[in-house]
């Protein structure tokens, strides 16, 4: 039966909806290696009406030519606008381009279905589990097929944002209304969207990088994304990757870089390698080697600094031997190294202190057509001078200008002094600026005050100030902070009425003090036992100077390491009210130690205050306001902070769970706490030792070995504990549940390690303390059939009890056990045998 236009049309429009309608859910459309998903539901739909479906080819041979060749063809016919899923009206060999690329980065973007076990990035799971990241060189397949005849293409012009931006009115506007969004309420969220509407894309720019806490940058990104009649500018995606390549958060990385793909923006090498970055930051080294492949997948050209950026990874995760093979397998397709690359190679020798290959590898660098620069040099350079080897670092420094023909500049000079002092040597780094001087280089206020800081901090204020007096007579006048240095460092030695004498004469000599030299003095009072005085001062500030949020934190600890934490908490209000937040750390160390002297509720009181203000209240706090309620006694209490938590989506953790875990047993609430425990395996957390330790020591303290054994098997499914068992053992021996122990003695010795040893002679001792020499022969009997060789004293006491109890046989049956070992008994025995 034939079908007229309008009925083929309507099935077109049939095929077209159906599937739009896949492709949002994901039903049936997953992409898998032989597309069967999609030919399932297209078959199966075209069969009802009898027409021939549109389907990707199944054979394994053509799969990957057919493919895009398919998807050209049905896009031709069928095309629908989705801007969600990238989807957009055209045809040609560009669409076919174009779903192409959507196809193989489809993972980045979308939650898929993943029937055959393959990860986000095109790998099995188990082969990744079980590869070895030394041994392996899978990560440079794409170096292998990479084209080495194509045509280089010009560096395109980045598009670059101006620093003024930050401060224009508008960009500080939303930075201060995401500030409050602690306390977000309709009106503010309003304001933000009509102020986003008038954001310039380098505006945008500029707020993203103006955040302090990268996860808010992130949540402003995706929430401006949501906004009605607004889309995000190329370049912002761009900044964006700039942004989180600086942290740990790589899933947000590859999201963003997954929107670029569905939403056809043109994707630049230096995305992927701030993608790269980010992985490699949050640990994963493989991952990160990987975008590579994705990187050819989509079509973007490999070029050095893409290359360079693998080198950099690998070198700062410990793998040089893996960038050196990189770097060879670079010249194999025509990607010459260039300086940038061996630098890094140079940085790795000297992280792995092997600084004659690094110096080697700068002497072979002219041969390899790549002359050495400065940093080559100023890198083997920090290296010599943290580990003080003075005589090679002049030695180098003649090497740069003979060799290499660099002339060591006032930079050069400069760098070194700066380095040296920064590790502590003082001294040499004052022999280098005479040397600068000599040679008629002029070591600016900057490496002076970097020598006065050095001398400072190792207490020799004396030899600061002589630095400071010639500073002086060659005119060279000190600024703030070379006073400042000096300063810090009589509150060091504890010389603050020095200290104040010298604030005095910053005065007379036309040098104001600034924040950091109030502050200075503030913490030499705190450290004196003088907060009191310095809360005084720095009420007295106005007009003077600003107090800022390191001050506050100075005076706040001061009053707490004095005990007087009344007045640290109110320091904290009153640094949150002048717009200033504590860090987690001093957050937890102020509520530690109000629960230290049993003032839990009111940690509790300003942890839940500091929350509700914005603060960056982390699980640990959460943690150590629940240990306070425990060690009180009141468990309730401290389960409804653990409620809290997830109220706060503050997720627990292992010091979470065993902090509750052990309050409960403690309490004789054992059914609990093994639900407790149930729970953190199930929230995929792996036991502690400490989990153990007071698991076993609870369950066995009540004598319930069976409800310990089965706990204990779910939890060494997850994370193995060799010492569990023997922990049992001398748990119940300890309690006097010596029987119970004895049938636990087959799972310990299994190993037959020290351990077990040691297991086994707290059970015969346990035996002998019961009068039961029997059973201690037959631990004994036991260890000898596992090759282990009992105490011999031990063993001599237990002879002494069999014989006792008229057991001469088994008695000389444990001493010939040690003659046939080679362990020659006492006298007396040897008469006996």
């Amino acid at each position: 039966m034939s079908l007229n236009r309008n009925a083929l049309s309507k099935i077109e429009e049939i095929l077209a909806t159906a599937h739009r309608f896949c492709k949002i859910t994901s039903l049936h459309t997953c992409y898998c290696s032989n597309n069967t998903g999609y030919n399932y539901f297209h078959k199966q739909l075209c069969s009802r009406i009898g027409a021939i479906p549109y389907s990707f080819s199944s054979s394994s041979s053509n799969s990957h030519s057919s493919a895009p060749h398919s998807a050209s063809k049905m896009r031709e016919q069928f095309v629908e606008r989705d801007d969600d899923f990238g989807w957009t009206r055209g045809t040609g060999s560009e669409q076919s381009r174009i779903l192409s690329s959507d196809y193989s980065l489809y993972s980045w973007g979308v939650e898929k279905c993943n029937p055959d076990g393959y990860n986000e990035f095109g790998e099995s799971e188990e082969v990744e589990v079980g590869k070895s990241d030394e041994d392996s060189d899978d990560d440079f397949r794409d170096l292998n097929s990479f084209d080495r005849n194509i045509e280089r293409g010009e560096v395109r012009s980045r598009i670059e944002v101006d620093e003024d931006e930050i401060k224009h009115p508008l960009v500080r506007e939303i930075c201060r209304l995401l500030d409050f969004r602690a306390a977000w309420t309709p009106e503010l969220e309003s304001n933000l969207k009509r102020l986003l509407r008038s954001l310039k894309p380098s505006q945008v720019c500029a707020v993203l990088r103006a955040q302090s806490d990268e996860r808010v940058a992130l949540k402003f990104f995706y929430w401006a994304d949501r906004q009605w009649r607004y889309r995000h500018d190329p370049i912002v995606y761009h900044a964006m990757l700039k942004v989180l390549s600086k942290t740990k958060l790589c899933q947000g990385a590859k999201r963003i870089l997954g929107l670029m793909v569905r939403r056809k923006i043109e994707i630049w090498p230096e995305d992927f390698g701030c993608v790269m970055v980010s992985f490699s930051r949050a640990g994963h080294l493989r991952k990160a080697l990987q975008v590579l492949t994705l990187m050819q997948r989509t079509g973007v050209e490999l070029d050095i600094s893409i290359c360079n950026t693998a080198i950099n990874v690998l070198v700062e995760g410990k793998r040089l031997e893996k960038a050196l093979r990189f770097s060879e397998r670079m010249k194999v397709v025509g990607i010459e190294p260039n300086v940038i690359t061996y630098n890094c190679l140079i940085k790795g020798y000297c992280e792995r202190n092997q600084v004659e290959d690094a110096t080697k590898l700068i002497e072979e660098m002219p041969v390899r057509g790549c002359s050495p620069d400065k940093v080559s040099y100023y890198t083997v350079m920090g290296f010599l001078c943290k580990e003080r080897k003075i005589d090679k670092l002049k030695g180098l420094v003649e090497k740069m200008l003979n060799e290499s023909k660099l002339l060591p500049d006032q930079v050069t000079y400069n760098t070194i002094i700066h380095m040296l002092s920064k590790h502590g040597y003082a001294e040499e780094a004052l022999g280098f600026l005479r040397e600068a001087e000599e040679k008629g280089f002029r070591v600016d206020k900057v490496g002076h005050t970097a020598i006065v800081n050095c001398f400072c901090q190792e207490g020799k204020i004396d030899r600061a100030k002589d630095v400071v007096d010639e500073m002086l007579l060659k005119g060279c006048s000190p600024d703030v902070v070379t006073y400042t240095a000096v300063l810090n460092g009589f509150c060091r030695v504890g010389e603050v009425d020095q200290a104040k004498k010298l604030l005095q004469q910053m005065y007379k000599h036309g040098c104001k003090p600034n924040c950091v030299s109030y502050t200075a003095l503030l913490n030499g009072l705190c450290r004196r036992g003088n907060s009191s005085e310095a809360r005084e001062m720095m009420n007295m500030s106005e007009g003077w100077w600003t107090p800022n949020a390191v001050t506050y934190s100075v005076i706040m600890h001061g009053f707490r390491r004095e005990g007087m934490l009344s007045e640290a908490c109110e320091i904290v209000r009153e640094m949150i009210r002048k717009g200033f937040y504590p860090s987690p750390v001093e957050i937890n160390l102020l509520i530690q130690s109000l629960c230290q002297v049993g003032r839990t509720d009111q940690a509790r009181k300003l942890m839940e205050e500091c929350l509700k203000k914005g603060c960056a209240v982390n699980v640990v706090n959460f943690t150590t306001v629940i240990h306070g309620f425990c060690q009180m006694g009141d468990l309730d209490a401290a389960l409804s902070v653990l409620d809290d938590m997830y109220l706060n989506n503050k997720h627990p953790d292992e010091v979470t769970y065993t902090t509750v875990i052990d309050a409960l047993g403690r309490k004789g609430r054992i059914n609990e706490a093994v639900e407790m425990t149930k729970k953190m395996l199930h929230c995929g957390l792996l036991p502690t030792p400490v989990t153990y330790r007071s698991l076993i020591h609870h369950f066995c303290q009540q004598g319930k070995v069976d409800d310990l054994l089965k706990l204990m098997e779910k939890m060494l499914l997850r994370e193995n504990c060799r010492t569990a068992y023997n922990q049992v053992i001398e748990k119940l021996c300890c309690f006097g549940y010596v029987d119970e122990a004895y049938e636990l003695l087959g799972k310990v010795l299994r190993t037959a390690s020290r351990v077990d040893a040691n297991s086994c002679h707290i059970l015969i001792r346990s035996f002998l303390k019961n009068g039961n020499p029997l059973g201690s022969y037959r631990v004994a009997c036991r260890m000898f059939n596992r090759n282990l060789v009992p105490d011999l004293k031990l063993c001599e006491e237990v002879s002494k009890k069999l014989i006792l109890l008229q057991k001469s046989d088994e008695a000389d049956r444990l001493m010939l056990r040690f003659v046939e070992r080679g362990h020659v008994p006492p006298e007396g025995k040897q008469a006996a045998i």
